[in-house]
């Protein structure tokens, strides 16, 4: 497996409603260095994220899943790969990008930067 498919291998996870509702995964997926702006403008460290994840959209077994499409990933440097894509959740759709670095052996990838924009009905 290349390093691009390692990222998208974990994004996937942390749309996963039973990742995302759990604190020691996420904690295992999050760079201890994490930084997020979401989609609301609202930044976000790693602390916040591992306490908080569980109870944002989309950590619901029960409910509407993040759908995501047009995954893609460029490697920066080696050990860092950027990657692009769009998610739907229920009606609610956003762009994303995301920086993923990989750590030693134990630590493996985890994501270091997620950026996410809302995208108003009828954008492109």
């Amino acid at each position: 497996m290349d390093d691009v498919s390692r990222a998208i291998a974990g994004e996937l996870q942390l749309m996963d409603p039973l990742v995302r509702a759990s604190r020691e995964r996420v904690a295992q997926l999050l760079d201890p260095e994490f930084v997020e702006v979401g989609a609301s403008g609202r930044r976000s460290t790693y602390e916040t994220m591992v306490a908080e994840l569980a109870d944002h959209p989309g950590s619901s077994p029960d409910g509407p899943r993040y759908q995501p499409s047009d995954m893609r990933g460029v490697v920066l440097a080696p050990g860092l790969v950027h990657l692009t894509f769009e998610a739907a959740l229920g009606e609610r759709r956003t762009r994303h990008s995301s920086i993923w670095r990989r750590g030693d052996r134990s630590a493996g990838w985890r994501i270091y930067h997620h950026q996410a924009t809302h995208v108003p009905p009828g954008a492109d």
